[in-house]
């Protein structure tokens, strides 16, 4: 059976991965097995560890979008970065497709969230309410292929659903999230949201390690390929000071 992810970056301290859609980051009521367990068959593998391999999560994806997780394999790695991402040091952006495209060209989303625990299901407001948390982002619109609009989307807060119910709130539903109101599902139970890049300091090495997601294998996202112009390969790097 393929592994259902890439490694993108491994040493001693991390292993980072493009995890496909479809897969649980960590194991819930359904049993499944989940991307913590796949990674921690690979190390055990490749390095023919006896005993329980140590992984530790440092954030999740949700099930139907695609992209970047990083892993450490030690617990002072963890430690580090769980501080990172406490103190929004890790910097990460998202490809998104939409039907919609945004009014603006760039922008900055601040909402604050109500999840629903038994439904699974986030609600945006625009203003403070009772058991609601702040969340931000910013994004910029990259381009058109058909009739469809690819989003670029740099979250500040880590907000559980945040980039889904964010953009659905916008105008701009992700094409196939019929949760937040895209009217009709990906073949493949995937949502057209993707986890391209990350950046951040070595936990441990102290250096700058920028890592990017290839896009899933799919002739609908690879259209999107088209679009990454030499402005954006070079992705301003504003984002890297």
């Amino acid at each position: 059976m393929r592994r259902p992810f890439d490694v993108i970056y491994e040493d001693n301290h991390l292993i980072i991965v493009n995890k496909k859609s479809g897969v649980l980051v960590q194991g819930d009521k359904t049993g499944d097995k989940n991307l913590a367990e796949y990674v921690k068959d690979y190390i055990k593998e490749k390095y023919d560890k006896p005993g329980d391999v140590f992984l530790g999560t440092v954030h999740r994806l949700d099930r139907p979008v695609s992209g970047l997780i990083i892993f450490a394999r030690t617990s002072k790695a963890l430690e580090r970065m769980n501080e990172l991402f406490k103190k929004r040091k890790i910097q990460k952006t998202y490809w998104a497709i939409t039907r919609n495209k945004p009014a603006e060209k760039n922008g900055r989303l601040t909402h604050w969230l109500v999840k629903n625990s038994v439904t699974n299901k986030v609600t945006a407001y625009n203003k403070e309410v009772p058991d609601s948390k702040k969340a931000e982002l910013t994004y910029r619109y990259i381009g058109r292929i058909n009739d469809y609009h690819l989003i670029e989307v740099s979250p500040i807060t880590g907000r559980s659903h945040q980039i889904r119910v964010q953009l659905a709130a916008m105008g701009c539903p992700i094409r196939g999230d019929i949760k937040y109101g895209y009217p009709k599902g990906n073949a493949d139970g995937s949502i057209c949201l993707h986890s391209r890049r990350v950046y951040f300091m070595h936990p441990t090495k102290k250096e700058p390690l920028l890592c990017k997601a290839a896009l899933p294998e799919q002739p609908f996202w690879e259209e999107f390929l088209s679009l990454e112009t030499e402005e954006i390969k070079t992705e301003n790097l504003d984002f890297l000071h």
